[in-house]
């Protein structure tokens, strides 16, 4: 019982660990060579079927009239896009060290990802609006598919990037895992209120479907950090980076969120990220080892994560 309980209250470092030690087991045992690359190949495919799935449920929940913008939504974009032209400022002053160059791209990476597809399942679970968050969610995904194929050609020249067809691939990876569940979410509410209502009634489904996904993420994680190439005090670098990088973005959206009205939503809108985009648009734009950046902020916003969980509940939960 002490057990299931442990595991229900830190659901997110659990995931984290399930993921990072089943990576690993293939990894080091070579008769699990073949099965590893069978699974690997049904991860990637079943994996956007979960974060749709994941979406879907949380969107059947939420009042679609009441996503409107907000003033601390603008706050946070227009601290984002700061973040990001003062992050290329510097990415061209140390163009000319390699590995300098790396650890600041990888923290551009991290920056300029949209807000987490997850942020109202999380929102959710630590008393915030999961309306205006949902709301956000769209609005930050759109910016960054602007963002991302305007900057990115500016940092790796050799990489002749067309504005258009950039934009149009990310939207499109976008629009699947976040537009689609949306869309369906209205229209089970609408269309199919039996079914709604079925969802709706199970306990924290988006939550734990959501602690699937990190587990996956944890593992990929994993696997591209023992793949690098990069020397080891890059990567403790970039690791390190992320980190400050996590905390510093957490404290600048609360503070943006308590002066436009709503400080919960704005620390979680601006510092947990879509890491699986950021990864994504590393390894196809940037130096790959960039992606390790992501990567790593994945077990820190999920550490703050867990963190919040544990305070709200032991602020609202009676013994």
């Amino acid at each position: 019982m002490k057990l299931k309980q442990f595991v229900k209250d830190w659901t997110l470092p659990v995931a984290i660990a399930v993921g990072t030690v089943v990576y690993l087991l293939f990894y080091f045992v070579p008769q699990l060579d073949t099965a590893g690359d069978v699974l690997g190949d049904v991860v990637d495919t079943v994996f956007p079927m979960m974060v749709f799935c994941t979406l879907f449920s949380t969107f059947c929940r939420i009042d679609f009239h009441q996503m409107r913008p907000h003033r601390w939504h603008l706050g946070v974009l227009v601290t984002q896009v700061a973040l990001v032209a003062l992050n290329v400022w510097i990415i061209f002053g140390v163009e000319a060290d390699p590995a300098q160059k790396i650890l600041w791209e990888s923290v551009l990476t991290c920056i300029i990802g949209p807000a987490a597809t997850a942020c109202p399942v999380i929102t959710a679970k630590i008393g915030g609006n999961i309306n205006t968050m949902t709301a956000f969610v769209v609005m930050s995904s759109f910016a960054s598919a602007l963002m991302i194929p305007a900057v990115f050609p500016l940092l790796e020249r050799g990489n002749q990037l067309d504005f258009w067809s950039a934009f149009l691939i990310i939207l499109q990876k976008l629009a699947m895992v976040l537009v689609a569940p949306l869309v369906l979410g209205w229209i089970v509410q609408h269309y199919a209120k039996r079914l709604c209502a079925w969802i709706v009634g199970i306990p924290d489904l988006s939550f734990y479907l959501w602690s699937v996904q990190l587990s996956v993420t944890s593992g990929v994680t994993v696997r591209n950090i023992v793949r690098s190439d990069a020397g080891l005090s890059v990567l403790l670098m970039i690791a390190t980076m992320s980190m400050i990088l996590c905390f510093a973005l957490f404290l600048l959206g609360r503070g943006i969120g308590r002066r436009l009205g709503d400080e919960l939503c704005g620390g979680q809108a601006m510092f947990q990220k879509n890491t699986a985009l950021s990864i994504w648009v590393a390894y196809t734009y940037l130096n790959p080892v960039a992606s390790v950046g992501a990567g790593c902020y994945v077990l820190w916003q999920n550490i703050v994560n867990s963190l919040e969980l544990y305070e709200y509940r032991k602020k609202n939960v009676k013994p």
